[in-house]
């Protein structure tokens, strides 16, 4: 299979360990080892002490599986199969998705969750976000029809940060079940919802015909572990991903599982200090947007740690993000990135540094363009 250069991940090899400040980064900051380990009980810490560095189960360590599936109302741990969440990406197109298959994918997307359909030759259709970086269900009720085979969603969506209302989450869902349209659910940024009233529930559990996948990266801020999972009703499904499986990792780091059960056990010292800092940090970037709005246009997200803001710099995004980089070493990731359009920028909201790269920004905007 001949595959396109992942554009967004070729950006960040260029740029990310030599920036000064990350503003566009889609995960939180990392947290510790020792934070992690400062929160185990005895019977926890006893675990990690008795680490071997031998195989683990292909599917996931039973003591992991059972308790990912505690975040879940229909899922048993023999529904889960875990993998690094980029695998199971890959893991799922190549069994879903046969040459002329017509496969619709929401845009901006992460270039993964189309391009590897793309490559097996589908025939892909785009879900477009507005100018108010909302997804339509009339948009979508003109592109679906019985010879879709594969609806592919992200919610929280990066890198709007786009969340649907239950309503409108179940009016997805009664489309593709009229067409008996499998969904692929990427929900990485689960349970990063800004208010708690805004929350939805995961796909799996209110569609069968469903795989959703989730993980350590983004909601946890513990991306270093590289640790996800695929949860589907779909036995048959399940057997064919632990068979790709084989000619790919075979299965997981020791260590990361046991870190991961750890933190899954203590999700709320993870994820609600996430969810203080994406929110702290929304309300600043609305200030520096109010101050330039004849330059950028912003629409209010709901959920996850990224935004798209639209640029009107006379410059396209590309340019714009490569002058500030070079000039005052910051790092954002232009629109391009996403194959779409050329005027619009991501901004990533989960880092602890971003007032203080704010203000730089602000300075160097207030200098260049006031």
């Amino acid at each position: 299979m001949l595959i396109e250069d992942f554009k967004l991940e070729r950006y960040f090899a260029k740029y990310e360990f030599k920036a000064k400040y990350l503003l566009s980064s889609s995960d939180c900051d990392g947290y510790s080892l020792d934070y992690i380990l400062s929160l185990a009980t005895p019977d926890e810490q006893k675990l990690w002490k008795n680490l071997r560095f031998g195989y683990t189960e292909s599917s996931g360590s039973d003591f992991l599986k059972e308790e990912i599936r505690k975040h879940y109302s229909t899922i048993s741990a023999d529904k889960i199969n875990v993998m690094s969440p980029g695998e199971a990406n890959f893991i799922l197109m190549n069994i879903l998705v046969n040459s002329g298959d017509e496969v619709i994918c929401q845009r901006p997307s992460y270039q993964s969750l189309y391009q590897v359909a793309v490559s097996l030759e589908a025939n892909l259709k785009f879900w477009n976000c507005r100018a108010d970086t909302k997804f339509y269900i009339q948009d979508l009720e003109e592109i679906i029809s019985s010879k879709t085979k594969l609806l592919i969603l992200n919610f929280p969506h990066n890198p709007t940060g786009f969340v649907p209302t239950n309503t409108e989450l179940m009016q997805i869902i009664e489309l593709a079940s009229k067409y008996n349209i499998f969904i692929f659910s990427d929900e990485m940024y689960r349970m990063l919802i800004h208010d708690e009233k805004d929350e939805i529930p995961s796909v799996c559990d209110i569609y069968e015909n469903s795989a959703c996948l989730w993980g350590m990266s983004k909601s946890f801020g513990l991306s270093g572990l590289r640790i996800g999972w695929i949860c589907t009703h779909r036995k048959d499904l399940l057997d064919k991903i632990a068979s790709f499986k084989d000619y790919l990792s075979i299965c997981n780091n020791a260590a990361g599982e046991v870190l991961s059960f750890i933190a899954l056990r203590h999700w709320r010292d993870f994820i609600i200090p996430n969810k203080n800092k994406i929110n702290r940090n929304k309300e600043i970037f609305k200030g520096l947007v109010s101050k330039y709005d004849n330059f950028f246009e912003y629409h209010d997200s709901k959920g996850g740690s990224t935004v798209l803001v639209r640029q009107n710099t006379g410059m396209s995004s590309y340019e714009l993000a490569e002058k500030i980089i070079n000039e005052i070493g910051i790092m954002l990731v232009p629109s391009e990135m996403f194959d779409y359009e050329d005027n619009h920028l991501r901004i990533g909201l989960g880092r602890e540094n971003f007032p203080e790269a704010l203000k730089i920004f602000d300075e160097y905007l207030s200098e260049k363009f006031l």
